[in-house]
């Protein structure tokens, strides 16, 4: 039988699958963030359910992830003041690679370059 480390670094060597994974990692960095910071303030779903008004199974569904219901930025903030922070919300530019010269050789390198 498959760790779970195993499992995920064989699922991730199909380009499919790794891109998949890709496309979600800034959803689950943001739901590894509420988790870290619930664990930090060391409640349960049912504590950060009482304080913002909605019920455990809500906020599991939240935290899982699981893409059939999005929360609405007021709730994600309600959770967030729930643990004593505060939601911020920002822009970022994607990096893109872009080709450079290298020096005097013909050969050329890729970089990425934050616009």
């Amino acid at each position: 039988m498959l760790t779970h480390k195993q499992l995920r670094a064989k699922a991730l060597g199909d380009p499919a699958v790794k891109a998949e994974y890709e496309k979600l990692s800034d959803e689950f960095a943001l739901l590894d963030e509420f988790l870290k910071a619930r664990a930090a303030q060391g409640l349960t779903q049912a504590q950060v359910a009482e304080k913002i008004g909605t019920t455990q199974s809500a906020v599991a569904r939240m935290e899982s992830g699981s893409g059939k219901h999005a929360p609405s930025l007021a709730t994600l903030s309600r959770y967030a003041e729930a643990l004593g922070c505060k939601l911020e919300l920002r822009l970022v530019r994607k990096v893109r690679a872009v080709s450079i010269s290298a020096g005097r050789s013909s050969s050329r390198a890729s970089r990425a370059v934050e616009l």
